[in-house]
């Protein structure tokens, strides 16, 4: 157990933390690309065991209201590894399942407990030098976003080698891996909050009502996630249509080159450092709207599609790393809370844009879908231009 006193994070626990990060918040995505195999098992239709996705991310959605507040409240590295505790057992009652409906339940427990890596982002903030505070928050982000990314790709082929519950299985034993390596090696954090649990979820409103800064980089950031799953949710209907025809297996490949994106998250946060960390936002959404441009323009080149995507997450990275940096830099007493409001609001923003993106799909194909996400980017754009003043601070 680390005794080192705050503001000491090493190297080893950024690498540590990025690895946790990814891992862990894999855990909610393992169940997407195995729904059509747990169908086949308990006899029920695609629709009906696709609910343990929704399931999983209403999860999450909650564990991010309720549970990461408290971090503010709770010795942070306790609470993980608890919460981590939570995520092991969960996952073990998914892969032994003998029902739907208890799947059903282990997969609400799933997204609930691995709200994990918006745990360990506030206190490696908090244990940063405030110097180098972007780039460690880069550098885990990097490790979520690989995770994200590449755990649809993960799941597929270990569905089709071992089943849906090899896949839990697998998950289980590495979150109880990760479990051990935090448990000694994360350094410990003081909290501030001393108010009741009460108290402390209603200040949830105070800092969204008192802290403009957090109300702007909210809403950017929803709608640069909402242009994200967007892109995500649609992708797999434009490549399985001619020209391309691809299958699953040759869709999940095309996250590689998300993660390549993901992978340079250390250097933006690195550059929200040394300069104003709100610059690398307006940089962010201008890529984010460029991707798109591509998308339709060059709509049926999948070497346009590569770079699209690369140039889409590297944009969705300068946006989220430098506000999230400004963000967490605002009060550093209450970072876990503002990163419920911030993270609450992303996670809406993507939920936002993959219904959104079904609807242009039905309504107008490819070319629709590539027209609302410029329209969600010149709306962040606005934003942006319209906060400008308030956002020439430092933070």
């Amino acid at each position: 157990m680390s005794t080192k006193p705050e503001n000491a994070l090493e190297s080893r626990h950024i690498i540590l933390m990025a690895a946790c990060t990814g891992l862990i918040v894999a855990n909610i995505y393992y169940c997407q690309p195995l729904v059509v195999l747990i169908s086949k098992e308990f006899g029920v239709s695609e629709a009906r065991a696709g609910v343990i996705t929704f399931l999983t991310q209403l999860g999450y959605a909650l564990g991010l209201l309720f549970l990461v507040p408290l971090g503010d409240k709770l010795e942070r590295r306790k609470q993980i590894l608890f919460t981590t505790l939570g995520a092991v057992l969960s996952l073990i009652a998914a892969a032994k399942a003998p029902s739907l409906l208890l799947l059903q339940i282990a997969s609400l427990c799933i997204g609930f407990t691995s709200v994990v890596p918006q745990l360990i982002l506030p206190l490696a903030a908090h244990l940063a030098a405030p110097e180098k505070r972007g780039k460690v928050v880069g550098s885990i982000m990097s490790g979520l976003l690989v995770g994200i990314l590449l755990s649809r790709t993960l799941s597929g082929w270990i569905g089709a080698w071992m089943g849906w519950r090899g896949m839990f299985w697998i998950a289980a034993g590495i979150t109880a891996s990760l479990l051990l390596l935090m448990r000694v090696s994360f350094p410990k954090s003081k909290p501030h909050f001393i108010g009741s649990y009460g108290i402390l979820m209603k200040s949830l409103l105070t800092l969204i009502k008192e802290q403009p800064l957090l109300r702007e980089a909210s809403a950017i950031n929803a709608l640069a996630f909402a242009a994200f799953g967007m892109f995500w949710t649609t992708m797999v209907l434009h490549l399985s249509l001619p020209p391309f025809l691809y299958h699953s297996d040759t869709i999940g490949m095309f996250g590689l080159a998300a993660a390549a994106g993901a992978l340079l998250a250390p250097l933006i946060g690195g550059s929200a450092d040394k300069r104003n960390p709100r610059v690398p936002v307006g940089y962010g959404i201008i890529l984010v709207m460029l991707s798109y441009v591509a998308f339709m323009v060059f709509s049926v080149s999948v070497i346009a599609l590569i770079i699209g995507i690369v140039v889409l997450d590297l944009g969705l990275q300068c946006i989220h790393v430098s506000n999230q940096s400004r963000v967490y830099a605002l009060m550093p007493e209450a970072r876990n809370r503002l990163n419920t409001v911030y993270m609450t609001m992303s996670f809406i923003g993507t939920s936002m844009g993959s219904a959104i993106g079904l609807g242009m799909w039905a309504v107008g194909g490819w070319t629709a879908v590539c027209t609302a996400g410029c329209i969600f980017m010149l709306a962040a754009f606005l934003i942006y231009i319209l906060t400008w003043k308030k956002g020439t601070k430092p933070v």
